[in-house]
């Protein structure tokens, strides 16, 4: 085998590794999934850092992602843009936080941030009820909705302030022990 090309330099690979939760392999791997979606626009050679994104369409058309009610809101979440168009450390950050290793409370802070539709940093009613149809696939009466919005709001809103907060949320996971499990994407 000659030379093998090189695609980070080490402080790169460094980074990435300190920043997420992954190998250097799985860094890698990562960038090639990455690369694949868009070979057109992604270079081989990642060490002078190009000002690369990939358009949500080919983000969302990943088989992680493409039959995820929130696929959408994933990616406007992790992409620095917030238009769902991703550079390559946004979509490590994103495999990162949703890999196993991720630990409980950084994925309750993204659950949060994705559920919470209109970014004022609550969850309100509307988010709970965009939530709601998402994960239902509109499956629900609107009567239907509103009661479990209501429900949920009473049973987790610490403060009674009608919203929850970012608190009121984790709490609510600390006593969901499933969450975990189904907030994740294997690589």
């Amino acid at each position: 085998m000659g030379n093998k090309q090189t695609i980070f330099t080490p402080e790169q690979l460094d980074t990435y590794q300190d920043c997420t939760f992954f190998t250097r392999k799985e860094i890698l791997r990562l960038f090639h999934r990455y690369r694949d979606l868009a070979p057109q626009l992604v270079p081989d050679d990642y060490t002078n850092k190009p000002d690369v994104k990939i358009p949500y369409e080919l983000i969302g058309s990943m088989p992680e992602l493409k039959d995820n009610p929130f696929r959408q809101r994933i990616a406007e979440v992790f992409s620095e843009d917030g238009d769902g168009n991703m550079t390559l450390d946004d979509f490590l950050d994103m495999f990162s936080v949703l890999s196993e290793m991720a630990p409980r409370d950084l994925k309750a802070y993204y659950a949060f941030k994705i559920y919470d539709f209109n970014n004022d940093d609550y969850i309100c009613k509307s988010d709970l009820e965009k939530t709601l149809n998402k994960l239902t696939r509109n499956e629900l009466t609107p009567e239907e909705v509103c009661l479990v919005c209501e429900k949920v709001i009473d049973e987790a809103d610490v403060d009674n302030d009608g919203k929850l907060s970012l608190e009121d949320f984790q709490h609510m996971i600390v006593r969901a022990p499933d969450f975990l499990s189904t907030f994740h994407i294997r690589i």
